[in-house]
């Protein structure tokens, strides 16, 4: 009795794959060999290398012990193989171009899932890496932050993390040696880098006396700044920079490619003044590192514990909230995840009808070989040689389909990834690495192995005498073929109907998406990050004044109609903070945060927003800071069936100092951070000395861009120290927050438009075929008075027949699988009526240009010539 092999080596899926192709004394021999050889070598090797070794070792094995008359069989396949596929060349470069769209389009997908969730992250042991946050059971913190005193509460009690740190934006105006330049910075405290373990290309990093409040000025440099504004100087540790209006000492470059978070090439110490934070205030990140063996979610149970000890200790701390622990992948993925799985999934069954395309065309091709392989079995050939012929053929195809399928992908990320509007964060990395070759690698096996052994199983059964029988009518084909043909063709309508269905549900949404009303008119207004020296402009009315004076030199440009400053443009996050009204006490755990907004004069009526109620802000109210202007949503949330003037509002925790401010003005609701959520609510304050407007919003009257340089012009000769960042329109910023969704639609667009096409290929194949096999009975019904009409009809009923139930099938999926698509539709029912009424109609119209051809074939059939042959 033969040993029993392994079945977690593999060696079984193998046995059957290759050795089948052997004669039975060879297959017994060696499978004998097979388990001596590695029974025992498995067990020791448990690592990917010692693995992929025994599996090398197996295959090499196989081909390596296969007598030499088998060895000169399989070349002698494969050179006819070769002959056959070169004589029909359009058929052999269909099938490959087929394949070749399968493939790559499944190997780019897989591309971005490698990059996104499968590539280590640029971090040792990155996935010990994890993202902690504290969240509110009234209102979830989606942004991920983390109290301060919280965080220098929990850091020294923490037990099961190695370390823990901070990290929020900061500013990041440079100045000296050129031009003023703002650059993407970072406030960290030194558990960051002690966390990421990322030692630096010079110097050092931050020590814990250089985050305490008033420490020493210090900063560490990226590389790739050090190189663009220094020129890679080596002796620029304890040079001192000009940044954001101080003096600060570098102590470190970190190495090339390293980024975190997203794009930042400057880091400042976080040094953060307790004695002036709250409890209730959340503006930063934190990342801790687990110790070796510890899991998420023992981690997340002590730092839940000791949030809730906290809370007990600290009565103005926000009770109720938890303590969330996931890990950093998880919060850098974000929102890509459930776009990626859709992908993934309209991809695959674009692979399957690829597969099933490709099958149809090789079973028509193996079908008019009839008589040729009944030949060939009449003169001894086995079912197993016959199947073997034909996997030759199919694995020539797969071959090449696959090396161009891995060229288009490899071609596609680029282009693919231009139609990003935005910079990706930098450890995004889509390169065609070994995992996926590797996977494209399996894809095309899988793929020989679906649409070769399909034909090569239904043909070897043919019927000797039925075909030499047929063999004067220039084919034939058996029942079970013609239904396996049907199927197939049936099976590929199904899944184009699916994606149709999909892309027709993405392409409503993405249009209720992009023409909603924003409340706002993005209309030729061009937005500017402007940067200026605090030293020079200090909160108060120097920089009020300077502002004003900027404003009015912007709007004296010719073409320019109104330009206001804000603390921030539209689908920017804002700022939230935390509020009380007047007379109605709120429990601290259940407060909520408003967006807080300062603006200048001039900006309402710049972006089109309109007032509701009450009045503007006018140039008194800069000078006293106590009045505000709240969004239609929040008035009627908090002063429902009553007008919200003259009411008043303090921001920041009961019981503090802050002033109240009376609500002078009701102004519409807009989009606010993303296109996706609800109108979102404001409050906007006058500019007066809190937070200093940084953006530049302006309306002009002809296209934004032409101005653009101007308006940069114009305040470099004001201030040649005011940096001011690339310039923008509105209606590119709204590009890049609906980039995900737009990205999302072409591709599942696409996809849908392959597979309508490769259905159209497969049911124009059959039905060629079909009329082929049929000339004779053509001719004998045109012989008995037929007219074209009836022949057209008689084709055409077969193509709509075979559509027809595909459709039926197909649109039973749709309604199914539809519903997965909820998360990623907007405003679209995942059963929208019109998506599934424009789907049939688009299907039957592909199916008769789809059989137009051989319809126009079948009519012009001689019956004198198809009848010769009888």
């Amino acid at each position: 009795m033969a040993p029993v092999l392994p079945p977690e080596s593999g060696i079984v899926w193998l046995y059957h794959q290759f050795l089948f192709l052997y004669p039975a004394e060879f297959r017994n021999e060696y499978r004998r060999e097979l388990c001596l050889a590695f029974k025992d070598e498995w067990q020791e090797k448990h690592s990917r290398i010692g693995r992929l070794f025994v599996w090398l070792r197996a295959i090499f094995g196989i081909l390596y012990h296969a007598p030499k008359e088998h060895w000169h069989m399989i070349v002698h396949d494969f050179r006819y193989a070769f002959r056959i596929l070169r004589k029909d060349w359009s058929f052999t470069l269909a099938a490959i171009a087929i394949l070749a769209l399968g493939i790559g389009a499944t190997t780019l997908v897989f591309s971005l899932a490698n990059g996104l969730l499968l590539r280590p992250l640029p971090y040792p042991e990155s996935s010990r890496i994890v993202s902690v946050q504290e969240d509110s059971p009234v209102e979830p913190n989606e942004d991920g932050h983390i109290n301060f005193l919280n965080y220098l509460d929990i850091r020294p009690r923490v037990t099961l993390l190695e370390d823990i740190g901070l990290y929020g934006g900061g500013g990041g105006l440079i100045r000296g040696e050129g031009p003023a330049e703002q650059v993407q910075s970072t406030l960290v405290t030194d558990g960051v880098f002690s966390v990421l373990r990322v030692a630096p290309l010079l110097g050092r990093t931050f020590t814990p006396a250089e985050n305490m409040p008033n420490g020493p000025k210090v900063v560490i440099l990226g590389e790739g700044l050090w190189r663009r504004r220094y020129g890679s100087d080596p002796k620029i540790l304890g040079k001192v920079l000009d940044i954001d209006d101080s003096r600060w000492t570098v102590i470190g470059v970190m190495p090339a490619n390293f980024y975190f978070p997203d794009r930042s090439q400057l880091w400042l110490p976080l040094q953060a003044d307790p004695r002036t934070s709250f409890r209730t205030d959340y503006f930063l990140r934190a990342i801790g590192r687990l110790k070796p063996g510890v899991s998420i979610n023992q981690a997340s149970a002590e730092l839940e514990s000791l949030l809730e000890q906290i809370h007990r200790e600290n009565p103005a701390a926000n009770n109720g909230w938890i303590a969330l622990v996931a890990p950093i992948r998880e919060h850098m993925v974000g929102t890509y995840r459930k776009g990626l799985i859709t992908l993934l999934v309209a991809v695959g069954l674009l692979l399957l009808i690829a597969c099933a395309n490709v099958s149809n065309l090789l079973l028509v091709k193996a079908s008019a070989r009839g008589r040729e392989i009944a030949v060939r079995t009449a003169l001894g050939a086995t079912r197993r040689r016959i199947v073997r012929q034909l996997l030759s053929e199919s694995a020539i195809l797969g071959v090449a389909g696959a090396l161009l399928g891995i060229l288009l992908a490899k071609l596609g990320v680029p282009a693919l990834l231009a139609l990003v509007p935005t910079a990706l964060p930098q450890w995004m990395n889509f390169s065609l690495d070994q995992r996926v070759l590797g996977f494209a690698t399996g894809i095309a096996l899988l793929a020989i192995c679906v649409f070769g052994m399909v034909p090569a199983w239904g043909v070897s059964k043919t019927d000797l005498t039925s075909v030499l029988k047929e063999a004067g009518r220039g084919g034939s084909s058996s029942m079970r073929q013609r239904l396996l043909r049907n199927g197939l063709v049936i099976g590929e309508v199904a899944l184009s109907v699916i994606l149709l269905a999909a892309a027709g549900l993405m392409i409503r949404s993405f249009a209720a998406l992009r023409l909603q009303n924003l409340g706002f008119n993005p209309e030729n207004i061009l937005t500017l990050s402007v940067d200026y020296p605090q030293s020079r402009y200090p909160d108060g009315p120097a920089s009020r004044a300077m502002v004003d004076r900027l404003r009015q030199e912007v709007s004296a440009i010719p073409g320019v109609a109104s330009a206001a400053f804000s603390s921030g443009v539209p689908l920017d996050d804002g700022w939230g903070r935390i509020f009380t009204i007047e007379g109605r006490p709120v429990a601290l755990k259940e407060m909520r945060a408003i967006n807080h907004i300062v603006v200048t004069p001039g900006y309402f009526q710049t972006l089109g927003i309109p007032i509701l109620q009450g009045r503007d802000f006018t140039a008194p109210d800069f000078d006293a800071p106590h009045v505000v202007l709240v969004g239609e949503s929040f008035a009627k949330r908090y002063w429902p069936g009553e007008t919200a003037l003259g009411k008043r509002i303090r921001f920041g925790p009961p019981a503090n100092d802050e002033p109240w401010n009376t609500v002078v003005g009701v102004v519409a609701d807009y989009k606010h951070g993303t296109l996706r959520g609800p109108d979102r609510s404001n409050v906007y304050l006058p500019y007066q000395k809190d937070v200093t407007p940084s953006s530049l919003l302006i309306r002009t009257a002809r296209d934004p861009m032409q101005l653009a340089q101007t308006v940069k012009s114009r305040i470099s000769g004001f201030d040649r120290d005011i940096a001011v960042g690339p310039a923008l329109t509105l209606d590119q910023i709204i590009d890049r927050v609906s980039w995900q969704d737009r990205f999302l639609t072409v591709l599942i667009a696409s996809f849908a438009f392959i597979a309508l096409a490769l259905a159209a290929v497969g049911l124009y194949a059959i039905i060629s075929y079909t009329v082929a096999l049929g000339t004779h009975e053509i001719g004998i019904r045109v012989a008995l008075g037929a007219s074209a009409s009836n022949v057209r009809t008689l084709i055409l009923r077969q193509g709509l027949a075979l559509s027809g139930t595909g459709l039926l099938i197909g649109i039973g999926a749709a309604f199914v699988l539809a519903r997965l698509l909820r998360a990623q539709l907007y405003e679209t029912s995942p059963l929208d009526p019109a998506t599934y009424v424009t789907v049939p109609i688009v299907l039957i119209l592909v199916t008769v240009l789809a059989v137009f051809l051989p319809t126009r074939r079948a009519t012009r059939v001689d019956p004198v010539i198809a009848l010769r042959h009888d």
